[in-house]
C-alpha cells in the first residue's frame, strides 16, 4: 500500500525570486509605500483630543476622522461590503489578479520580508548557495540576523493594529513598561506570529493553496480579461525557441523561423509564485507583471521588441480584439457607481440625532382615580454628533393629553456620541379619544442652534393604549 501511494504529493521546492527592474517592478513599489505609509502613519495622526482612525470597541464606535459610525449605522459596513465585493468583480473582469499582485496584504508583506532576505543573504544565486550549505558561522549569522529583522517588521505590523483601538501614544507606553492590557498583547502577537509565518515562510504558498480567490476567480474571467500572457506564436515561431547567435539580426531570426524567446529562463526566476508563464495561463499568477519586466528587460538587449509577454487578452492572442467595454464590465460599472453615491449619500444626509419610543408594557394602561387613562414610554435621545449638545421633548397628536418627562424637566443635554433614556407619562381623558388605538408622535428638537444652523428635528411614532383594546 505504501508503494502505491508514495509520490503521490511532491515535496514543496523553495522560491527563489530574483530582483528585477522596470515598470511594473516601480509600480509594486510606488503602491507598497503609499499603502505602509497609510497602514503605519494614519494612527499618529490627531484629530481633536483622539486619533483620526479609532476603533471604540467600549464605546461601541468608530471614528473615521470627522465621521462617528455607531451600531445602528451597520448599513453602511453592509454598504462597503458590497462595493468591495462589486469592485472586486469588476476589477478581476477587467484585469484580472491585479489585486493579488499589487494591492493584496500578502503580497505587500511578503515584498517586504522578500527585499529584507536579500538585503541579508543577498541575490537570488546567493541565496540558493547559502541554503545548500552546510551550516557554519557566515550561515547562522545571516539566518539569525533575518529572521530577527522579519520578526521586528511582524512585531511592529502587529503593535500598530492594535494602535487603531486606543489612544497611541498611551498604548504605546503601556507596551513600553510592560502595562499594556492584555486583549492588547494577544492581538499583537497574533498578528505578530501570522504575519511573520505567511510573509516570511508560506509566501507563495498563501496565494497558491490559502487563499480561495485564486480558486474562484476563473469564474469571473472572459476572452477579453486583461491577463499577463507569453505570445507563442511570436515567442515560439516555427522553429521553437532557440538562444541567440552572436552576429545574428533580428530580421534573420524572424526569417530562419526562430522564436523571439531566447529561453533565458529570466521570467520563470522573478515570478514571486515559482511559474512559468510560457506554460499559459494558470491559476498561480496574481498577475503582477513582474515577468514583464524581466522579458522586456531580455527583449531590449538583444535590440528584439518588448511585448513579448504583456498584459493582453486571450482574444488578443488570437489576433482578435480585446473590448473593456463590454455588457458584464457595464454591469458591474454602473452597479458600484450607484452604490457608492448610495452610500455617499445616506453619510452625507445622515441625522446626528436619534428619538427611539419604547412602550412600557407592564402594565399596558393605568386608570387614574380622577377616571384618566395614563400609559408609560421610554425616550432614548441619541447624540451622534461629536460635541455635546442639547434637546428639548415636546408631543404632538394628542392634543387633549397631559404629559411629562420623568423628573420634571423638558430640556436635557446628551454628550457626544452618548445617548440618554428617560420615562415619558402621558394622561388622556377617555372621553376625548376618537379611537381605542390612538397614534401620536414624540419629537425632539435639538435646541443649542446658531442664528445660521438648521435646527434638527426626530420624530418617532407611538400608540396610546386603552383599557377598550382588551375587552
Amino acid at each position: 500500500m505504501s508503494e502505491e501511494t508514495e509520490g503521490l504529493y511532491a515535496a514543496h521546492e523553495k522560491v527563489y525570486p530574483q530582483a528585477v527592474h522596470g515598470f511594473f517592478r516601480r509600480m509594486k513599489w510606488t503602491i507598497l509605500l503609499v499603502a505602509y505609509a497609510v497602514y503605519f502613519l494614519l494612527p499618529y495622526v490627531p484629530w481633536g483630543d483622539r486619533n483620526a482612525v479609532l476603533f471604540d470597541i467600549p464605546g461601541r464606535q468608530f471614528f473615521l476622522f470627522g465621521l462617528r459610525v455607531a451600531p445602528e449605522d451597520i448599513i453602511w459596513l453592509s454598504g462597503l461590503l458590497f462595493i468591495a465585493a462589486i469592485a472586486l468583480f469588476f476589477v478581476t473582469s477587467l484585469a484580472g489578479r491585479v489585486f493579488c499582485g499589487y494591492f493584496c496584504f500578502q503580497t505587500l508583506w511578503s515584498d517586504v520580508f522578500l527585499w529584507i532576505e536579500e538585503k541579508v543573504e543577498g541575490g537570488r544565486s546567493r541565496r540558493l548557495r547559502l541554503d545548500k550549505q552546510s551550516m557554519n558561522l557566515t550561515k547562522a549569522w545571516k539566518k539569525g540576523l533575518k529572521h530577527a529583522l522579519w520578526l521586528l517588521m511582524a512585531l511592529v505590523t502587529g503593535i500598530t493594529f492594535t494602535l487603531y483601538f486606543e489612544d497611541t501614544w498611551t498604548l504605546w507606553q503601556e507596551f513600553l513598561t510592560f502595562q499594556a492590557p492584555v486583549p492588547a498583547l494577544v492581538t499583537a502577537g497574533l498578528l505578530t506570529a501570522t504575519t511573520y509565518t505567511m510573509a516570511g515562510w508560506a509566501r507563495e504558498q498563501v496565494c497558491t493553496y490559502m487563499c480561495p480567490y485564486a480558486r474562484f476567480q476563473g469564474a469571473m474571467f472572459d476572452r477579453d480579461t486583461l491577463i499577463v500572457a507569453y505570445d507563442p506564436d511570436r515567442g515560439e515561431r516555427s522553429e521553437g525557441r532557440q538562444p541567440p547567435k552572436k552576429g545574428e539580426s533580428y530580421e534573420d531570426r524572424v526569417a530562419a523561423g526562430k522564436g523571439d524567446c531566447i529561453d533565458c529562463g529570466y521570467c520563470v526566476k522573478v515570478c514571486p509564485v515559482g511559474i512559468d508563464i510560457r506554460e499559459g495561463q494558470q491559476y498561480q499568477c496574481i498577475t503582477c507583471g513582474l515577468c514583464i519586466d524581466a522579458c522586456n528587460t531580455i527583449m531590449e538587449s538583444q535590440g528584439f521588441p518588448q511585448g513579448l509577454i504583456r498584459y493582453t487578452s486571450e482574444n488578443e492572442l488570437e489576433g482578435g480584439k480585446t473590448h473593456m467595454l463590454r455588457f458584464k464590465t457595464i454591469g458591474y460599472g454602473v452597479i458600484l457607481l450607484l452604490a457608492i453615491i448610495a452610500l455617499g449619500y445616506s453619510i452625507a444626509t445622515q441625522s446626528l440625532m436619534d428619538l427611539n419610543v419604547a412602550k412600557v408594557r407592564n402594565p399596558n394602561y393605568i386608570l387614574e382615580p380622577d377616571g384618566r387613562i395614563k400609559n408609560v414610554y421610554e425616550l432614548r435621545v441619541n447624540n451622534k454628533s461629536q460635541q455635546s449638545h442639547r434637546y428639548q421633548v415636546a408631543m404632538e397628536g394628542l392634543p387633549s393629553a397631559e404629559y411629562k418627562i420623568q423628573g420634571g424637566f423638558t430640556e436635557f443635554t446628551v454628550e457626544p456620541g452618548e445617548n440618554l433614556t428617560v420615562k415619558a407619562y402621558v394622561w388622556v381623558d377617555p372621553a376625548e379619544l376618537e379611537a381605542t388605538g390612538t397614534e401620536f408622535r414624540f419629537v425632539a428638537h435639538r435646541i443649542d442652534v446658531g442664528p445660521d444652523e438648521e435646527r434638527e428635528t426626530r420624530k418617532a411614532e407611538a400608540l396610546f393604549f386603552t383599557p377598550e383594546q382588551y375587552l
